[in-house]
Formats: structure tokens, sequence, C-alpha cells
């Protein structure tokens, strides 16, 4: 699945920036099993198996969780870009 370009970039969330790019990115590259684990992973203090980017754990767990959100989204039938918008925009609205 190809992730289409949608001109979100980062989010600075104050103490961390989130970056949607790499959302997108794993959202559209890695399968939703890989990133359970990678959660997991990151939540017992183990090595990632996929490359996940972020400055820390914290964002990097961000990260992976919003590209499950997305995933879930398009499994119930929404498009990838219309899950992706839907994302940023409940991320845009909790941070406002």
């Amino acid at each position: 699945m190809d992730a289409p370009d949608l001109g979100f970039g980062v989010l600075n969330s104050g103490a961390g920036r989130m970056k949607f790019n790499v959302i997108k990115k794993l959202a559209a590259d890695v399968s939703i099993d890989e990133l359970h684990k990678a959660a997991s992973a990151l939540e017992e203090g183990e090595e990632l198996a996929i490359e996940v980017g972020g400055d820390d754990e914290g964002e990097q767990l961000t990260h992976i969780l919003g590209a499950i959100w997305i995933i879930e989204q398009v499994e119930q039938g929404i498009e990838f870009k219309d899950a992706f918008r839907q994302f940023a925009q409940r991320v845009r609205t909790t941070l406002n």
C-alpha cells in the first residue's frame, strides 16, 4: 500500500515532536502484527525488530500507536488517506 503525500510534516506537541511522515510510512509499510510486536518490545525495554523513527522511545511508541490506529481504520473500510487525515485531525483537536 503506497502512502499518499498529504502534506503533513511535524507537529510540535510541546515536550516532543510527532512526525506524521513517520506514522504514514509505518502505516503503509509495516503490518499491524509487526507494529503490535514493536509496541510490546518498547514497553518491555527490548530492541525493536523494525525501524521506527523518533527521538526517544516515547515518540517511537506514539508513532507506532498512530500507525496501528490508521491501519485499524483501513481494515474497517476507510481509505488510507481519509484514515490518515482523521488521525491528524484528532491529534490537532486534542492539542488545541
